[in-house]
């Protein structure tokens, strides 16, 4: 069996194969419709899918913030797609994708962060430590 931040189970093996194959269909979804946006979404999508599932110790160190950024980043593309998209079918296809994937990002964050509220407050120590090292360093 395959592990999964250190978990072994199928549940979570199957929650983070559904949220690499959803963001894959979307960055395809993306890079088939051309122009220097819907590549630049195509690959950010990809990025995403490569950092969900890199076996390096800073990747599970932060997959934390990886999913939380993977989420900003699909409401921002949705956010995009409502104010100027196409209401075409793939479109509407799309953002479909993206809504599921959102709902298995938040499933992951409960499951493995505690939710987003936790999310969000080792997001505020992270950015506090790194403003207080920068601040250490400039006053040095």
């Amino acid at each position: 069996m395959l592990m999964v931040d250190g978990r072994r189970d199928a549940p979570s093996v199957l929650l983070r194969a559904g949220i690499v194959v959803l963001t894959l269909s979307t960055a395809y979804i993306h890079y088939t419709l051309g122009g220097m946006m819907f590549m630049a979404n195509a690959v950010g999508y990809l990025v995403f899918a490569a950092a969900m599932i890199a076996p390096l110790a800073i990747a599970s160190r932060y997959r934390w913030l990886i999913r939380a950024a993977l989420i900003v980043f699909v409401l921002a593309t949705i956010g995009g797609w409502l104010m100027f998209g196409a209401r075409y079918w793939l479109g509407y296809l799309d953002k479909g994708i993206e809504i599921a994937l959102i709902a298995l990002l938040g499933i992951e964050m409960i499951r493995s962060d505690g939710g987003p509220v936790s999310v969000a407050r080792r997001a505020y120590d992270l950015g506090l430590a790194t403003l207080r090292r920068l601040t250490s360093r400039s006053a040095a």
